[in-house]
């Protein structure tokens, strides 16, 4: 028997990427580095996605609804920093999540303000993870004439299943909730991810939807919340249906 065959043979480079992965993960020149690259290329997929015959104008929808709180689905949001016409100012939240420190910081890249915190649900059970406080962060800003984004369905929840943080701001601040859907013609779906995430490729076709506005009232009630988040649900979901059609059809 050869000396060392039953041992499995270590690549001097694998080795040497194991070693200082976590490292490089958690420099912030790092991440600085890889949100430009990431940020550059999503410019470059949008620009190369002329908009189809159907696509939403989003510059009228931001005239007559602004202040307004865009909802979108997790995994359907890469391309959302790219249809902010006129590079209005737009607030976004993000998770504290150490995963979607980088997502942050690539929205920053693109022109987006961001508040971390966990938005999808709503009142104690989301204190810990920074839930109220964005949620109050995102009101003021509200109340300062600047529009919103949130991702509607809760982190690692149901998918596509609106939570009740969004519906929450909505009746907090009496603004609206706008659902926008985003798709292209060319893209690949990670099927392994929970959200079934889906990265935009370049040289297609996109579609922007735009819901109608959702209004919740001020004093609406625990059944009514409800009503409101099944509606930003269903609304949400048949945005995306008919973004998706739009980009597959031809």
């Amino acid at each position: 028997m050869k000396v060392g065959q039953d041992t499995p043979r270590v690549r001097p480079m694998k080795a040497l990427w194991r070693r200082i992965r976590k490292p490089l993960a958690r420099s912030r020149v790092v991440k600085q580095i890889i949100a430009s690259i990431m940020a550059q290329a999503i410019r470059f997929v949008a620009w190369t996605n002329p908009p189809v015959k159907g696509s939403a104008d989003v510059e009228p929808a931001i005239a007559e609804f602004s202040p307004a709180i865009a909802a979108l689905w997790h995994g359907q949001h890469i391309l959302g920093p790219t249809i902010n016409p006129r590079r209005h100012r737009l607030v976004a939240l993000f998770s504290k999540s150490a995963d979607a420190e980088l997502n942050a910081l690539v929205a920053e890249k693109l022109g987006f303000e961001t508040v971390r915190g966990s938005g999808g649900r709503a009142g104690v059970h989301s204190a810990k993870k920074g839930g109220a406080r964005a949620l109050i962060q995102l009101k003021r800003t509200i109340d300062q004439g600047c529009n919103v984004a949130m991702i509607a369905d809760i982190p690692h929840g149901t998918p596509r299943e609106a939570g009740l943080g969004i519906v929450t701001l909505a009746r907090l601040s009496g603004r609206p909730i706008v659902p926008v859907a985003i798709a292209t013609s060319r893209r690949k779906v990670l099927e392994k991810t929970w959200d079934k995430t889906t990265i935009n490729l370049p040289f297609g076709r996109r579609a922007v939807i735009l819901g109608d506005p959702i209004h919740v009232p001020s004093d609406a009630d625990e059944q009514a919340m409800e009503a409101k988040r099944q509606e930003v649900t269903a609304s949400l979901n048949a945005a995306t249906a008919r973004a998706y059609q739009l980009v597959d059809a031809g």
